[in-house]
């Protein structure tokens, strides 16, 4: 069957990463632009299995194929259903095989790339690099990455063009999240307690989200008043590195390790918060600063990597030397201090990072790519 859109995933629903948060969103928003004009669109994703897709709200798992991590079967399938496409998407470069083997049998089928951060930073083999000479466009969440894949793999410029990422649709609505006492009574947070926040992957391989440098501010601060909640998945060298980190610091009780935090409780732990602060040297964007900000939490986040966009320059938040001890504690004692002055502009966030400014931009996509809507 002639498929105009076959989106080819690594995962889709079976992780809770940044990665396939993404790719629930613009599935759903490609799915509803394909039903608009008329377009038939499937997805294959590697590592998902079928049954994963069961009851999603994003798109309907007709147009879902899971392969469970058959890598060569889902080459195949991915190489065959491409062939008979106009438009493929690749959601990560380590799909960029299948892309450049389409393209190859029938060049005139248009690839796109979605590139999300550290994954296109570094360089890479000759053979990848020439692969990514056959996508049309490459689409990157931040003018960070934009600019990393430019200038380290000599992308033509006039193919990178940059779509931030966007607020998930079926986020709790900020009047209907409620932060009860028995979730403060969890941490022992007592009444006079400021919170600062942290949501994220948290391994020794990948330290490079600053909660270091924000327990080395608090020591400066001696307020014994600010609790520092960390949460997110973690490995045993990296709760050693943290409990031996706040053991140095003389911060015990202060720093609490909340672990894994399901999806349905995160929105109670944004509006417990006083303080939402990850001066990161490594974000692709960082969708967890505008999920926050949509909770009216204030946010710090680092100024060099692709945070930027998500706090729009400082419109919406204050960036910092991700370096500099001294930035971040002065940003944090100005946010306590005045926390009302920090809180987010909602209309700026809405018309930045709404799902539906993403539609706009996804519908741009397919009438620069396919003319859809010309």
């Amino acid at each position: 069957m002639r498929n105009e859109v076959l989106f080819l995933t690594l995962k889709v629903f079976s992780s809770t990463g940044g990665i396939e948060k993404v790719c629930r969103i613009v599935g759903k928003a490609m799915y509803e632009s394909c039903i608009r004009y008329n377009k038939r669109m499937q997805v294959y994703s590697m590592h998902d299995r079928q049954d994963a897709a069961a009851d999603n709200q994003y798109f309907p798992i007709e147009i879902f194929t899971g392969f469970n991590v058959f890598k060569i079967r889902f080459m195949r399938k991915a190489v065959l259903q491409g062939r008979k496409s106009n438009l493929v998407i690749l959601s990560h470069i380590n799909l960029l095989v299948a892309g450049w083997l389409i393209k190859k049998l029938r060049p005139s089928v248009k690839v796109i790339l979605f590139a999300h951060g550290i994954e296109v930073w570094g360089p890479v083999n000759s053979f990848k690099r020439k692969m990514l000479q056959c996508c049309d466009e490459i689409i990157s969440v931040s003018e960070y990455t934009r600019r990393k894949i430019i200038e380290v793999h000599g992308v033509d410029q006039g193919k990178c063009t940059v779509m931030n990422n966007c607020l998930d649709p079926f986020l709790p609505l900020p009047k209907n999240a409620v932060a009860g006492t028995r979730l403060r009574e969890k941490y022992n947070f007592q009444p006079q307690d400021r919170i600062l926040f942290t949501l994220s992957r948290l391994s020794a391989k990948e330290r490079y989200k600053g909660y270091d440098k924000v327990m080395e501010a608090m020591v400066q601060i001696k307020a014994d008043n600010i609790k520092y909640l960390i949460a997110g998945n973690y490995d045993k060298e990296e709760k050693d590195f943290i409990d031996g980190l706040v053991n140095k610091l003389g911060l015990q009780g202060r720093v609490i390790l909340a672990g894994f935090i399901p999806d349905e409780e995160v929105a109670a732990h944004f509006v417990m918060s006083d303080c939402y602060v990850m001066p990161s040297i490594k974000e692709g964007f960082g969708i967890v600063f505008i999920e926050a900000m949509y909770y009216n939490l204030p946010v710090i986040a680092g100024n060099a990597d692709g945070s930027v966009d998500a706090l729009q320059n400082g419109e919406l938040g204050i960036l910092v030397n991700p370096g500099s001890i001294d930035e971040i504690r002065d940003a944090i004692e100005k946010l306590l201090t005045n926390r009302h002055q920090y809180e987010p502009d909602n209309k700026l966030l809405q018309q930045h990072f709404s799902y539906d400014s993403y539609k706009i931009k996804i519908n741009e996509m397919f009438r620069r790519t396919l003319g859809w809507g010309s």
